[in-house]
């Protein structure tokens, strides 16, 4: 076995023929056996069975090992997947940005190459990470998630209410990580607000949460009036919102007015779920069970109740999408914890208990990718296609040794399983001989 060698995204490799693998696209059931892929700078230039003749370019020897996209994350949360609650809300915006880059930084390594951070002002990290000053996976960013007066990212101490008028924003919401807003013209502001900031979707909070501490699961957030808002406001920029609900009823309000991505729905029935089908909504939903990998809230706390609610949703809402045929991306939603932020390839094995090894991996890479694409211009990566293995596409690659279209489980230990990871063209670990 070789080292793992991190190269900095600083350095260009103009040309690199991968020779003698067999090639997951994100799409089909089979892979292209034998096969051969040429990456000039970062795109994709030319995949085929028959010999290239590239003599400039870097070349490696696949030896059979399995070509599969680049995985995606739908539901990341920079700043927050391992920093511990207590600290994130009493430390400043740096701490959160300094130990986001090194959790970044780990993902890449796990193979997740591209992450849609659904609440936190990330942009400066987004901008370093395509700058190559960290390495890490691509960010869409959605800026500061906007919650109602007790929603779900209210972060507000107990104490804050009755709020005056001009009363100055608590830190949370001053560094741009939430932020509330009341009312047609409040929910039009911050939306706008984000957007200028550099959101390449929109994150709304349309229903009660588990990790928030002034709304059960049951509330219904924002009205029909403010949620159109913030989707117009959004399709102004032609981007997309998406939203954090795990009911019916909060999720057929959103789904009425425009919202594109429900963000998690563990407790969805199949009536809203069908829906979401005719409505063309995407469901963003994570593998989350109350076993040896669950969120550690305290025992008999508010959080731990609503924890163990959603989870016992889970299982059902997995298979009745699978049934309706709703459009399902993959993502974690990893919170407070850098051992459970490790786990990012086991939470994707998980989904072996629902789907077969083809349609676990097109959640994380070409379903996934398809909605990153609802960004439109507001993506900063408008040059290729992402989650695919293509003509055209971004170069975001794995090696795999063995194959994960028989094996998922391969997913859940990268470091003995991922032999090559390369990002936009680069390569950031190869242990190839």
């Amino acid at each position: 076995m070789g080292v793992i060698t991190p190269i900095s995204a600083s350095e260009k490799q103009s040309t690199i023929l991968l020779k003698n693998v067999h090639v997951f696209d994100g799409m089909n059931e089979k892979r292209m056996m034998n096969a051969n892929v040429l990456i000039e700078n970062n795109i994709i230039k030319e995949i085929t069975q028959k010999n290239i003749n590239a003599p400039e370019a870097t070349q490696i020897d696949g030896k059979g090992r399995t070509l599969i996209p680049g995985l995606i994350d739908m539901h990341w949360h920079s700043a927050y997947s391992s920093i511990p609650m207590q600290k994130g809300l009493t430390l400043d915006h740096a701490y959160h940005l300094l130990i986001g880059a090194k959790a970044n930084e780990k993902a890449l390594l796990r193979g997740f190459t591209t992450v849609r951070d659904v609440g936190g002002n990330v942009f400066s990290l987004a901008k370093l990470t395509d700058e190559g000053v960290y390495n890490g996976p691509r960010i869409f960013p959605s800026g500061p998630a906007i919650s109602q007066t007790s929603g779900h990212t209210d972060f507000r101490p107990g104490t804050a209410v009755p709020a005056e008028t001009n009363a100055p924003l608590v830190y949370m919401e001053s560094i741009g990580h939430v932020m509330v807003a009341d009312g047609v013209p409040e929910v039009l502001k911050r939306t706008r607000e984000a957007l200028r900031m550099g959101a390449t979707q929109i994150k709304i909070n349309s229903g009660g949460g588990v990790s928030s501490s002034f709304d059960p699961l049951d509330v219904t957030q924002f009205t029909l009036e403010e949620t159109k808002a913030a989707v117009a406001a959004a399709s102004d920029w032609n981007t997309y919102v998406a939203t954090h609900t795990f009911t019916d009823a909060a999720t057929q309000r959103a789904l009425e007015a425009g919202v594109i991505s429900i963000e998690h729905g563990h407790l969805l029935s199949e009536k809203t779920l069908r829906l979401m089908k005719k409505k063309g909504a995407y469901l963003s939903i994570q593998p989350i069970l109350d076993d040896e990998d669950a969120i550690a809230f305290p025992e008999g706390s508010f959080s731990r109740q609503k924890y163990v609610e959603v989870t016992k949703g889970t299982d059902r809402v997995y298979r009745l999408a699978k049934k309706v045929g709703v459009k399902t991306v993959f993502g974690t939603d990893t919170l407070f914890d850098p051992l459970l932020a490790e786990k990012q390839g086991k939470q994707l094995a998980k989904l072996s208990k629902w789907h077969s090894p083809v349609e676990a991996l097109r959640q994380a890479t070409s379903t996934a990718g398809e909605l990153l694409a609802l960004s439109g211009q507001r993506s900063p990566y408008p040059q290729g296609a992402l989650g695919v293995i293509k003509v055209g596409a971004y170069a975001d690659l794995i090696l795999v040794d063995g194959n994960p279209l028989k094996n998922l489980n391969l997913v859940s230990n990268p470091k003995d399983n991922f032999d090559l990871i390369m990002k936009d063209g680069k390569i950031y670990k190869n242990t190839l001989n």
